[in-house]
């Protein structure tokens, strides 16, 4: 892929933090929000440091949502487009589809926002497709499967069939890539109904950042987009799920694989939970790097490990709306193996359980998040985009400013207790990805989804 919530805003709503000034270091961005007639959500952010915007238009449906015969159609559609999308003026653009949502950004001179904008609008309207542009786009999304999966070694089992195995809800536990079938049988009529229920204004956020006030902004956006009519958006299923109460693991080969590998998936806390963030600093604390406790244990410590990392799925821990998990990813030495690796895992996990963390390594990990969250806002282009999520998926832009107050806000108590909920042996999913031998099948796939669920 081209790499509930909190209340809504009231129609009409203008929100406004005044610009960069905050207690102590914090940097607070400018937010200001405004809702169209139409139910379109406009966050402007004005930044007058250079004479550039980045825009952001993100829709609130991604992979978890795909009509449940159609796997990978969100992506496909995402494809589908962004064919014909024009960059002139020195821009850039690009789109990603990920589980909640999937967002459409580009970057110019301020002199090009127009365009852009009548270009976002012009996608968000109409539809002009065929089948030619449908077969285009399929064999463009099935090279990209081939490419980035079918042809790497461990072909994306860290993100894809984790999830196949963790969960139990078809929205979440899908390949959103898409198996080849389901690809081929996308029509255009399939096309038409999720243009027509997914891509209205009132499902979508449009985030402006730097040249532009808000009131030309908003008075651009009304431009543009107020006249586009509002649609229907179908009421989207249950899919939550409560934690794991059994270890779910598989063994894999990989004739790809040069070395043995493990994945490793815990269930983390949903969205708005007072563990979301104590999370997203125990798993910076245990894989975020070099000084991280895993990388320090398993790969200079133990020397099991060639390598660990870790992450939240395709996601950032604040970026997610529905189930995710907190994946570690790790290459062993073929004279180790996932079990040695597990075990050194659950030490790391008891001690933090048991004494939590010295004050001066919680510092370290706060400064590491603080420092990575502020300097993906410095890009413009980020930016929108980040406001334009966060609104999306929290019902509210203004969260870019609280995650730096909720980061630090973490405690070494907060560590221990996420720890003992979330890091358990029951709430894990593990695959042991290991080199075929010669001569040997292709990677064995993960076990097949419940029926009834996908993402």
């Amino acid at each position: 892929m081209r790499m509930r919530h909190l209340p809504a805003l009231l129609a009409g709503l203008t929100l406004s933090l005044s610009a960069a000034a905050a207690t102590g270091d914090q940097w607070t961005l400018p937010v200001n929000v405004k809702k169209l007639d139409n139910g379109l959500t406009v966050v402007v952010s004005e930044d007058h440091s250079s004479p550039t915007v980045g825009v952001s238009v993100v829709y609130h449906v991604g992979m978890r949502l795909e009509p449940r015969n159609r796997t990978g159609f969100a992506h496909l559609f995402e494809h589908l487009m962004f064919q014909g999308a024009i960059t002139g003026g020195g821009g850039r653009n690009n789109g990603s589809t990920r589980p909640d949502f999937t967002n459409y950004i580009e970057t110019a001179p301020v002199s090009s926002l127009e365009p852009i904008l009548w270009l976002e609008a012009d996608r968000m309207k109409t539809l002009d497709f065929n089948p030619a542009t449908l077969k285009n786009q399929q064999d463009v999304v099935k090279e990209e499967i081939r490419v980035n999966v079918k042809n790497q070694p461990y072909g994306g089992f860290y993100w894809i069939d984790i999830s196949q195995l963790a969960f139990q809800k078809w929205e979440n536990n899908h390949d959103g890539y898409g198996s080849f079938a389901d690809l081929e049988g996308a029509s255009l009529d399939d096309v038409r109904a999720f243009h027509r229920d997914y891509y209205g204004p009132n499902n979508a956020v449009l985030a402006i950042a730097g040249d532009v006030s808000p009131a030309q902004g908003f008075a651009l956006a009304q431009k543009y987009f107020g006249a586009i009519k509002a649609r229907p958006t179908p009421q989207p299923t249950d899919f939550a799920e409560g934690l794991n109460t059994q270890e779910k693991r598989i063994e894999q080969s990989d004739a790809l694989a040069q070395v043995p590998a493990v994945a490793v998936g815990w269930k983390v806390p949903k969205q708005g939970s007072p563990d979301q963030a104590p999370m997203a600093v125990l798993a910076e604390l245990l894989s975020g790097g070099d000084a991280s406790l895993f990388y320090q244990n398993l790969v200079k410590g133990r020397e099991i490990a060639l390598n660990v990392q870790g992450g939240f799925g395709l996601t950032g821990p604040f970026e997610y709306g529905g189930p995710t998990l907190f994946t570690v990813f790790g290459l062993y030495k073929p004279d180790s193996s996932a079990d040695a690796m597990l075990a050194a895992m659950d030490e790391q996990i008891a001690k933090v359980v048991k004494d939590g963390a010295d004050a001066a390594t919680i510092k370290r990990v706060k400064t590491r998040m603080l420092a990575d969250w502020n300097n993906n806002l410095e890009n413009i282009l980020s930016r929108a985009d980040t406001l334009a999520k966060l609104q999306t998926l929290w019902g509210d832009a203004a969260v870019v400013n609280k995650v730096p107050g909720w980061i630090e806000g973490v405690t070494s108590a907060d560590l221990q207790r996420v720890a003992a909920t979330y890091l358990t042996p029951a709430n894990r999913t593990v695959i042991d990805r290991k080199p075929a031998a010669k001569g040997a099948a292709p990677a064995s796939p993960a076990a097949p989804a419940p029926t009834g669920d996908k993402k």
